[in-house]
């Protein structure tokens, strides 16, 4: 097992001097050294080929003994010396001082093919800034962020990924719902993998104390590394990758719009500075179309971070970022017109994404009464989002033009209560069909055509809250099966794939207000 071993981030930036694995604040510095705890009994339970095979790695190296204890901590690589990164950040809205690498420890930064990872493992022991906690993971949640690191990257939504799954063979003591009765559930370690894991908070925490200079080193180092079109120092350059930032970070959350990603904890700590979406905490899958939902018990009452504000919440925490980057500019102008442009350009995407998703490739004015009118009537009653998009193929603008024929051609399977649909809702759907099938007609694409450029674009297959915690039930008895039936699934979201037909159907009725399938906290 060769690895190309290029270490950048602890060989250009100042790191902590303090070695000792000791809670404290960290001053000046953009890391700390730490050594990964050594699980007691480590085994692998799945491992992403393909992930293997971007960092130079065969499936025989991933069988061997030193990649298991690679991606468990029970070893440290020849030439590399383990960190955990320094980050502050705003969660929930409210300044949070400095966070940090609470639970997820820097293992190295390799080459393959011109390309560059950083490979952490999450749940591999304390750090300095693992406040109150153990800086362990459980399987629970570790199953949901490898599975759904991959899922978003089949999806096409840019995200960090998951090289691998371990169980730690210790047990670790979990509050799950915070509600008191905390239980032991099995540790597991996620190997994951990104270009880097640098995030907004992790220019926050310099301009919070004042210290310009590591800002500057900071932002200078992400700069060379990641926008290198841009470095040179001056106040354009660093406006330029800010502009940049603003973009990738637009272009991510409107991804998730599209699919019905709702992150959960849109915290600046859980921004990335590359556009990933990163840290799968308290996730969840529109399943009925909602746009006021959120997975996280802990938003429950304000509901920041619900599905319809993650745009909005995108530009604050963006801001944030500004305020951060503003002392190597030191005017706030051309900062305010970058800002501007997300704000001018998210309903511009949006409208484009939205007219993909229904298949239109002109952009007609009338399209924006149409989509508002959809996602109207998507909320009238209990609509799956998913089949309900990937469905609509199934209009033909060539057909019959009785309105009940095509409403209940396709429609009735996306409805969890279609005996709601009666008097003005039903009224509502058959005038929207209308009005879809006549602007169909202004479209030159063919029906089939135009249903293999709809398919492209909506998924057949997301991973759905409830399939999620049917794997974690699976694994928690020790079967494995479905983890990697469900990791196959996910790789070709956009395919028929009929011999997994079974899993393209609503939320069971017993998911709908199971933990785990609708109401997560942080520690998920």
């Amino acid at each position: 097992m060769e690895l190309k071993i290029d270490n950048t981030f602890t060989t250009k930036l100042p790191a902590d001097p303090i070695t000792g694995n000791t809670r404290r604040q960290v001053e000046n510095a953009c890391f700390s050294y730490v050594t990964p705890r050594i699980p007691s009994a480590p085994s692998l339970l799945h491992v992403s080929i393909e992930m293997a095979n971007e960092l130079g790695l065969s499936e025989d190296d991933v069988h061997t003994k030193r990649f298991l204890s690679m991606v468990t901590g029970a070893n440290v690589l020849e030439d590399t010396s383990p960190y955990a990164m320094c980050y502050g950040g705003h969660q929930f809205g409210n300044w949070a001082g400095q966070l940090g690498d609470g639970r997820a420890i820097n293992l190295t930064e390799i080459t393959h093919r011109n390309k560059r990872w950083a490979i952490q493992l999450k749940g591999a022991g304390e750090t300095p800034y693992s406040r109150t906690a153990d800086g362990l993971a459980v399987l629970r949640s570790s199953i949901r962020e490898h599975l759904c690191s991959e899922a978003m990257y089949h999806l096409g939504v840019p995200t960090t990924r998951s090289l691998s799954l371990s169980l730690s063979g210790d047990q670790v003591l979990r509050d799950v719902l915070y509600d008191g009765n905390a239980d032991y559930e099995k540790g597991a370690i996620v190997c994951r993998v990104a270009p880097s894991f640098i995030r907004f908070g992790s220019f926050e925490i310099f301009a919070s104390r004042q210290d310009s200079e590591t800002l500057k080193t900071l932002v200078d180092y992400t700069i060379e590394q990641f926008y290198p079109q841009y470095e040179g120092g001056t106040k354009e350059n660093y406006l330029g990758f800010f502009n940049e930032v603003v973009q990738n970070t637009l272009d991510m959350i409107i991804h998730w719009q599209r699919v019905g990603f709702v992150h959960g904890v849109m915290n600046t700590d859980n921004m990335s500075i590359l556009g990933l979406t990163i840290d799968y905490g308290p996730y969840g899958w529109l399943e009925g179309y909602d746009p006021e939902w959120t997975p996280n018990t802990t938003d429950r009452q304000h509901k920041r971070y619900r599905f319809g504000n993650q745009p909005q919440i995108g530009l604050w925490n963006l801001l944030q970022l500004a305020n951060a980057l503003y002392p190597l500019i030191d005017e706030a102008a051309p900062l305010e017109a970058i800002l501007q442009t997300y704000h001018t350009e998210y309903p511009k995407k949006y409208m484009a994404m939205m007219r993909e998703k229904l298949g239109l490739q002109l952009a007609v004015e009338t399209d924006i009464q149409l989509i508002a009118d959809l996602e109207k009537n998507l909320q009238a009653s209990e609509t799956d989002m998913t089949i309900f998009f990937r469905n609509l193929t199934q209009v033909s603008k060539e057909g019959a033009k009785d309105a009940e024929d095509a409403f209940f051609a396709f429609a009735k399977a996306a409805f969890y209560t279609p005996e709601e649909i009666t008097g003005i809702i039903r009224s509502d759907w058959e005038a929207w069909f209308l009005a879809y099938r006549e602007r169909l007609s202004q479209e030159h694409l063919t029906d089939e055509e135009r249903k293999t450029q709809m398919n492209a674009i909506n998924p057949k297959y997301v991973l759905r809250n409830y399939i999620s915690q049917l794997v974690i039930d699976k694994a928690d008895k020790g079967n494995y099966e479905l983890l990697n039936e469900i990791h196959t699934l996910l790789k070709n979201p956009y395919d028929e794939q009929p011999a997994y037909e079974h899993w393209f159907a609503k939320r069971p009725e017993w998911a709908r207000h199971k933990v785990g399938c609708s109401m997560l906290s942080c520690s998920s």
